[in-house]
């Protein structure tokens, strides 16, 4: 079953081949573990910036290019969705049907566009841009987790469908695959500020889209992970 929850796992949060389908349910009742996610995700994107150590800038840019390719740029849609429903003007209704549209529109644009750069900036300025990917990427699935967990969904989804699955305490339990970060050379005061990130970041997104949409949907849970990203990233630069 462990297993299977892994597999499951890392075949909805990468495009990596891992053979046939898993079965998802397991993951569902596990959503705690996403931020092992971040380790497969982070890690790779923290191997290429590794090969690229000389030039920073590039680093961080293929980094964060590589974790969206990675990731089959599902969090990133999910971003751009809640770009458009935070952009959109009227009603709930209206600022709902922008956010679970197919198109993409300006905001969904501006959104993608400021928080990629925020991320690849941040990144640059970073004292070491593998292991500050590699945090940034377990603490966006973190966020994740938690969201699940805490984030009242409004329709029927994904979200709603993991939402059912999750228990309170899945906060706390998302903490232990989390705590190797603390091993790495950033020290724990850099993986504290991280954490402290990830937590402002899913209260700002859960209030404002109880606010405004009338709870969390699929599209907010994965633009949780690209922001939480930026944040992390920007957090460990200053």
């Amino acid at each position: 079953m462990a297993l299977d929850a892994l597999r499951a796992l890392f075949q909805f949060c990468t495009i990596l081949p891992l053979g046939r389908p898993a079965d998802f349910d397991a993951f569902a009742r596990h959503t705690w573990l996403y931020p092992l996610a971040g380790y497969v995700v982070g890690g790779i994107a923290a191997g290429v910036a590794l090969l690229l150590g000389g030039h920073p800038g590039l680093a961080a840019t293929a980094a964060v290019a590589v974790a969206i390719i990675v990731s089959g740029a599902n969090h990133f849609d999910g971003l751009l969705d809640l770009g458009d429903g935070l952009m959109a003007h009227g009603s709930r209704e209206k600022r709902v049907t922008a956010l679970t549209d197919r198109q993409i529109g300006a905001g969904g644009v501006a959104c993608g566009l400021l928080t990629t750069l925020i991320a690849v900036e941040g990144l640059s300025a970073a004292w070491s841009v593998p292991f500050v990917i590699l945090t940034a990427e377990v603490c966006a699935k973190l966020a994740m987790a938690w969201i699940t967990a805490l984030g009242a969904p409004f329709h029927d989804g994904i979200h709603a469908y993991l939402h059912g699955f999750a228990k309170k305490r899945f906060v706390i339990y998302a903490l232990v695959p989390v705590l190797p970060l603390f091993l790495l050379p950033l020290g724990p005061a850099l993986i504290g500020r991280a954490l402290l990130v990830t937590a402002l970041v899913v209260a700002l997104l859960v209030g404002l889209a109880t606010r405004l949409f009338g709870g969390v949907n699929g599209d907010v849970a994965g633009a949780s992970n690209e922001i939480t990203r930026a944040a992390v990233a920007l957090a460990l630069a200053l």
